[in-house]
């Protein structure tokens, strides 16, 4: 009888109920995150909007396993692969369970537990990049830091060890020669960082000096910018801009270029190039991230080295790419928190 009256509303008083529904059971966004500083335009559009939310500390979490349902509408998985770099590693593996709990208990994840295991593992990037035919540089994966130089014997030099999980530039260093490595092996300096895993990878020559970052949301074409490094680059990474390994700043994201005084512009990447972007983001699961580039100086080839799940969207947005990626965003919480409710008031109205 409960869903023959649910049947008899008309379709407008039906999306009226389930309005009603919403606005009285709605329950906060919880943006779960880590660094301080990243994610205050993100709560400012969310107070601007009147949205509730509540944040969630990503470096002291915990969470019942036993618990059936989440006190939040939403999840906004925004947690760093560059915590370790402020004290907070423990985060990282601690998301991977959260995320995990969560979608067993049905609560939507923006960037679920796929996309954090591709955010937190490059040797996972690179398998993805195979998995769909892209090209990347020539690369090796490896577990103790004996193995580099065996990696490095096939491979073209210079090459760069960069560790499994890095975020921000940080733990890559190049090398130009097989007799350096070697002597850096043997000297015990080669950090494979915090799983104990890197990537003993060609370094290439960008054409141009230019390096790319693809923004997508929901899967699709957000804005793409291009970065002019200065050229004495030692990494392939956000943190290009780095001069040597002492003078890398771990807080640096390419994002953050035009405070940094680097130039940036945006631009339309080409067709198959968003194509393949959109490829990536989907086999990872990813909701919301950026997608990183190069064209190969030797050849012409386009390498994708970088897979992003977490998204600062670059500074002075307005400026650079003509539009606020925050309001974008929120556009797109707002719909995700729309789905949901409408998912549940649709529940109520079946067993009211």
């Amino acid at each position: 009888m409960r869903l023959a009256l649910a049947e008899g509303l008309s379709p407008l008083f039906q999306t009226q109920l389930i309005s009603l529904i919403m606005s009285l059971t709605m329950k906060p966004i919880g943006i779960y995150f880590e660094h301080p500083e990243w994610f205050k335009p993100l709560f400012a559009e969310l107070e601007r909007r009147g949205l509730p939310y509540e944040k969630i500390d990503a470096a002291h979490h915990l969470f019942n396993p036993a618990e059936k349902e989440s006190r939040y509408s939403l999840v906004v998985n925004r947690m760093s692969s560059s915590a370790y770099l402020r004290g907070h590693g423990q985060g990282i593996f601690h998301t991977a369970g959260f995320a995990t709990h969560l979608e067993r208990i049905g609560t939507r994840i923006i960037n679920g537990s796929a996309a954090t295991a591709i955010e937190t593992n490059k040797a996972r990037q690179l398998s993805l990049f195979e998995s769909l035919g892209l090209k990347y540089p020539k690369s090796f994966v490896i577990n103790h830091a004996s193995r580099a130089v065996d990696a490095a014997r096939a491979l073209r030099f210079p090459i760069v060890v960069k560790v499994n999980i890095g975020g921000s530039g940080a733990g890559i260093i190049r090398f130009d020669t097989l007799e350096g490595l070697q002597a850096a092996v043997d000297n015990d300096q080669i950090d494979l960082g915090i799983d104990q895993t890197a990537l003993v990878q060609e370094y290439v020559t960008p054409r141009g000096g230019n390096i790319h970052r693809v923004e997508m949301l929901d899967g699709k074409f957000l804005y793409a910018m291009k970065v002019f490094t200065t050229g004495e680059s030692f990494n392939l990474c956000p943190a290009e801009i780095c001069q040597i390994p002492e003078e890398q700043s771990a807080e640096f994201c390419l994002t953050e270029a035009p405070k940094k005084g680097i130039q940036v512009e945006a631009f339309t990447p080409p067709a198959e190039v968003i194509a393949a972007v959109e490829r990536i983001v989907a086999a990872a699961k990813i909701d919301v991230g950026g997608i990183e580039y190069l064209i190969d100086d030797r050849t012409g080839d386009v390498l994708f080295y970088d897979i992003n799940a977490l998204s600062n969207f670059v500074a002075d947005a307005v400026n650079v790419v003509g539009f606020d990626p925050y309001a974008r965003f929120v556009d797109y919480l707002e719909t995700q928190v729309s789905a949901v409710a409408v998912g549940a008031g649709k529940d109520e109205l079946a067993t009211a």
